[in-house]
């Protein structure tokens, strides 16, 4: 056993000074006066905060490796670069790619999870993608959507997809928005060029989030909302979001969480391999990619090609934009990606009966 002592842990929405016990990965006791025995292992966490660890859906790379390229040992550096910044549950994303790289990097995702528990899902982010909203995605490699197709991914994948973006507008798009929410997938509307009145039958069929919301998707306009507006009128979905204040301004975070609630506001970080290291020059699935000031771009230094964010500074981040207290903003980025996936049992707050899966911190900015 392992006792956590006086730390100030995140319970509900309240900071409460309390010492926790996990046991075999679990969370068997939290109170304030807890005696060890001598079996028991002691982490003093004295003046530090407790939180639940983070949930990122959307992880493309991370310190110098890219899940699209990168072999089963650079993946795991991956994984350790991510849990070094809080993140207890990491889903690796693929964007779109040949079939044989698309195969290949499934088939080592699944392998890397057995070693790796912070791997609970894998994030698909192509090919079923419009050519008009591609972004930074190789346009080469987008395909319509395929059931077929996808079941291959899956075969390679070890079932492990469990998000997959489609761009509703697409031939059989909604058709297969169906059967993939019909056997548990989620499907995610983005790179989309979709109007509105395609998206809500494409909410219809079951889909259930939005991919890093404002990008890569039809924007609001007063006659017709777009992707980017329908992610807003709907109650029911879920919609990520980039928080690092240069995919979408300040300001259009407010509107979301003011629109939406933190509940349904998942928190991404849609990192690539240039996270944690400096400016210049670096790759997404092949592209080239360059960084400036922290901003990752295609060469044509127009076109996005994911983020530099880490999700720690994503809690920041929404304390400051959004003037949130603590339990709301991480609310985004621990308990709203849990429940989109299903796994709010286990993960996402700190409880007696869940996983021991916080996040130990010297202080909040």
């Amino acid at each position: 056993m392992i006792l956590y002592k006086n730390g100030l842990v995140l319970l509900g929405k309240k900071l409460v000074n309390t010492s926790i016990v996990a046991n075999r990965g679990k969370i068997v006791e939290i109170a304030p006066d807890i005696v060890a025995d001598s079996q028991t292992e002691v982490v003093d966490c004295t003046g530090k905060f407790i939180l639940p660890a983070f949930v990122d859906l959307h992880v493309h790379g991370g310190g110098g490796y890219d899940f699209n390229t990168a072999n089963l040992e650079q993946m795991g550096k991956i994984v350790e670069f991510h849990a070094n910044h809080g993140v207890g549950t990491l889903f690796p994303t693929l964007v779109a790619d040949s079939d044989e790289n698309l195969s290949r990097q499934l088939q080592l995702i699944a392998e890397l999870a057995k070693e790796y528990p912070e791997i609970k899902g894998i994030n698909l982010e192509g090919p079923f993608l419009s050519k008009q909203k591609c972004g930074a995605i190789a346009p080469q490699f987008l395909q319509n959507p395929s059931m077929e197709k996808f079941l291959h991914y899956q075969q390679c994948a070890k079932g492990m997809i469990k998000i997959v973006t489609v761009a509703p507008e697409l031939p059989n798009a909604i058709s297969l928005t169906e059967e993939l929410s019909a056997n548990g997938v989620i499907v995610s509307l983005g790179h989309s060029n979709a109007p509105a009145s395609v998206v809500e039958k494409a909410l219809e069929a079951g889909a259930k989030c939005f991919t890093h919301w404002g990008n890569a998707m039809s924007q609001i306009d007063r006659l017709d909302v777009g992707v980017m507006g329908s992610a807003l009128v709907d109650d029911g979905c879920f919609v990520e979001v980039i928080c690092d204040g240069h995919h979408v301004s300040k300001q259009a975070v407010q509107l979301l969480v003011k629109t939406k609630g933190a509940n349904k506001v998942v928190g991404i970080s849609d990192s690539i391999m240039a996270t944690g290291l400096a400016d210049g020059n670096y790759k997404l699935a092949g592209q080239d990619v360059v960084v400036q000031g922290g901003q990752a771009f295609l060469t044509d230094g127009k076109t996005r090609a994911g983020s530099t964010l880490t999700l720690d500074v994503a809690l920041a981040n929404l304390v400051t934009f959004c003037k949130l207290p603590l339990a709301e903003a991480i609310a985004m980025l621990t308990t709203a990606p849990a429940k989109l996936v299903g796994l709010s049992h286990r993960i996402g707050t700190i409880e007696i009966g869940k996983d021991a899966d916080f996040t130990i911190m010297g202080g909040m900015a």
